[in-house]
């Protein structure tokens, strides 16, 4: 049993306790004292109250009836009024107007025949108690009913947002996890295409040449440190909690940005690819976000022609303009001569892919150059040139640039 329930409870022992002992004082003139069958009805009238929210009708109807045997019985009819009206206010505020409105006359019949029973007083005045006391409770019921069903839209739209907000959580959780997911390939990826590559070369060069072959394990040591660094900045921000300031970024280097292109490329000369960097334009910091998607577009791009064409020539362009950041990444295909691109001057060893297969790279690598320069309002562009490849970023570096393109991709 609910509040609620205890509350009818209280209520039909209340009007109960009430009616029996206002009936066995001495009634007014003319009216019979509670006798057992006084009492019994009085029980009947009022003991339904406990059910009056399961069965609002049938025990309205009941408690009328009761009444109106009451009343018939000789008994004063003022000492169980409270039930009936109860009964009504019940009625209206849980079932529509015109069953309400139904019980309403049928309590005022009853009303009028205990004004004709005591026959005193004017009819007017019975008349008129028999309309205004059933349609004030109606008007009661009629208000508890509308408060009722505002609470109830109150609460389902609190749901609905509950729930809204818990899917844009998640979405939220598994866009991040998504990200992460990207941060790792990119890292991995071009780091052990480095390792590999350098491993290969000190095994190929470490009788020959044990100068090159150290040089390609300091390699090996420093990328390995970089990746192992990296990972920890993604990890420490997986284990930051929402809100909390992730103090753990100072610790490690700088975040990837363009300006720290020069130091990835120096590792993957080191790894024998031929690679020239080219800056157009007037330098200027960028927004963070901005210069790691340059960053992981250049380490992807390059992890790509380190993979499938370590022979190659790679060229770098970093332009600067007025409102956009322009980074493109090309290679010849054709594959480096004599020692071009190699650590000490050792070859590196031989391999080719055909320039589709460099255009493909690993789905998530491509997918998450378009997704990141999505996500800043720049495009990718990816395709061949001539007998290699070429890779175009355009970034907006303004608000206002970044807001236009924002809004063409959603269009």
């Amino acid at each position: 049993m609910g509040k609620k329930g205890l509350v009818d409870v209280l209520l039909a022992v209340g009007f109960t306790a009430a009616s029996m002992l206002l009936g066995h004082e001495r009634p007014p003139d003319d009216w019979i004292r509670l006798d057992l069958f006084g009492y019994a009805l009085t029980a009947l009238v009022n003991l339904p109250i406990v059910v009056r929210r399961w069965a609002p009708v049938g025990v309205c109807v009941f408690v009328c009836a009761a009444w109106a045997l009451y009343v018939a019985a000789g008994y004063w009819p003022v000492v169980n009024s409270m039930a009936p009206l109860l009964a009504l206010y019940t009625v209206a505020a849980l079932r529509p107007v015109r069953t309400a409105l139904a019980c309403a006359a049928l309590l005022g019949a009853v009303w009028v025949y205990a004004g004709l029973t005591a026959a005193q007083g004017s009819m007017a005045t019975v008349a008129a108690q028999a309309v205004v006391f059933p349609l004030v409770m109606c008007r009661f019921g009629r208000s508890a009913r509308v408060s009722a069903k505002r609470e109830e839209r109150l609460a389902r739209l609190t749901e609905e947002l509950r729930t809204e907000q818990q899917d844009r959580a998640r979405e939220a959780v598994a866009e991040e996890q998504a990200r992460i997911a990207r941060e790792l390939h990119d890292v991995v990826a071009h780091h052990m295409s480095v390792i590999s590559v350098q491993a290969g070369m000190a095994a190929y060069v470490f009788h020959t040449s044990p100068q090159t072959a150290r040089g390609a394990l300091d390699t090996i040591s420093d990328t390995t440190r970089e990746a192992l660094q990296e990972m920890r900045r993604m990890l420490k921000v997986l284990r930051a909690g929402p809100g909390e300031p992730q103090e753990g970024w100072a610790s490690y280097d700088p975040m990837p940005s363009v300006t720290r292109l020069g130091e990835m490329i120096e590792r993957v000369r080191a790894a024998g690819l031929a690679v020239e960097l080219r800056t157009e334009g007037e330098p200027r910091p960028v927004a963070p976000g901005v210069g790691l998607c340059a960053y992981r577009v250049v380490q992807e791009a390059l992890t790509n022609v380190l993979k499938h064409a370590p022979l190659a020539r790679a060229r770098v362009l970093v332009v600067y303009e007025p409102h956009h950041l322009t980074v493109t990444v090309t290679d010849d295909g054709l594959g480096a001569t004599g020692t071009t691109g190699t650590v000490g001057g050792a070859v590196a060893p031989p391999g080719r892919s055909d320039p589709a297969t460099i255009g493909r790279g690993t789905g998530h690598g491509l997918i998450g150059m378009r997704e990141r320069a999505r996500l800043y309002g720049g495009t990718v562009d990816i395709g061949p040139l001539g007998e290699g490849f070429e890779v175009r970023l355009v970034l907006p570096t303004s608000a206002r640039g970044t807001e236009r393109r924002g809004d063409a991709s959603d269009a």
